[in-house]
């Protein structure tokens, strides 16, 4: 990734050698010609994860702002969704299931990419901050495209044969899922959706490590437990410090991540009796292969 490039009038800055990049000069609430569109979204491809700051967005300019990605995707949770805005969704440590329980456990934070028990999985994750804890509460995004290149050869052959079979709640997340989520995915009885374990990027035809251990119930031709362990170990053996870059948030950020690349996670180094919130949307996606 190269120095502080500008592109029809934004300033792309790179953040680390292997993922994200800082982009000023834009208001998101204003319309943007088709040439500073695709600088973007050409940023963020090829960034993996971009951040814009000081945006001033209300729940529907945030929406107008990702739409510029692509058609918007519904999140699972219909709890969670803003009111009159139901493709933006609000990321809240406090918000409390039907039955009073913290339905977010923040320890229970893990690497993950957004919706894997969907057949079209979304391309681009945006969050957005609308309230922070005084300190800590920052988004780690970790570059998988990198992870798996680090991969000793042998290991990259063995793990691009297998395949996941993903839910919405995995056995291994019962006891810590949020029960109104989880009585509906019981209610609805959807069979699992069987996705690759290393995925291939449409547009950089390069590969990435890609799951969510909260939604893998098992590879195929192991059980449970063991696919649960094999992740865990491949995380260990894959993410480097060098590849991952934590965003800590400032009101007004948009922070987009391109899903077919990274993993994120939210860290859980807060106060919880203090608010950290964010708005959430997502851009659809196509088929992992």
């Amino acid at each position: 990734m190269s120095a502080l490039t500008e592109d029809h009038g934004l300033q792309i800055r790179p953040i680390s050698k292997y993922i994200g990049a800082e982009v000023t000069g834009v208001d998101l609430t204003q319309p943007i010609d088709e040439g500073t569109r695709q600088a973007l979204r050409n940023a963020l491809v090829e960034n993996i994860a971009i951040v814009i700051p000081d945006q001033h967005f209300t729940p529907q300019q945030f929406a107008v702002a990702a739409e510029l990605f692509g058609d918007l995707m519904p999140d699972q949770i219909k709890s969670n969704l803003v009111k009159d805005f139901p493709m933006v969704s609000i990321l809240s440590n406090l918000e409390k299931d039907s039955n009073g329980k913290q339905a977010k456990v923040p320890k229970n934070a893990t690497w993950h990419t957004d919706h894997t028990n969907k057949e079209l999985p979304p391309n681009f994750t945006f969050l957005y901050a609308v309230e922070m804890p005084e300190q800590g509460g920052g988004t780690s995004v970790v570059n998988m495209n990198a992870a798996y290149e680090a991969l000793p050869a042998e290991k990259r052959a063995e793990i691009d044969k297998m395949k996941t079979a993903n839910v919405r709640i995995s056995s291994a997340r019962l006891t810590t899922a949020n029960r109104d989520v989880l009585a509906e995915q019981v209610e609805m009885g959807d069979p699992p959706v069987i996705h690759p374990l290393v995925r291939t990027h449409p547009e950089r035809g390069t590969k990435a490590i890609w799951f969510h251990t909260g939604k893998t119930e098992h590879i195929e031709g192991m059980n449970a437990p063991e696919s649960q362990e094999f992740l865990a170990n491949l995380l260990e053996e894959s993410v480097k410090p060098e590849f991952s870059y934590t965003h800590n948030w400032t009101v007004g950020d948009m922070l987009v991540v391109d899903n077919r690349s990274a993993m994120h996670k939210a860290g859980s180094d807060y106060d919880m009796s203090q608010h950290r919130m964010l708005y959430r949307t997502m851009v659809c996606g196509d088929r992992p292969y």
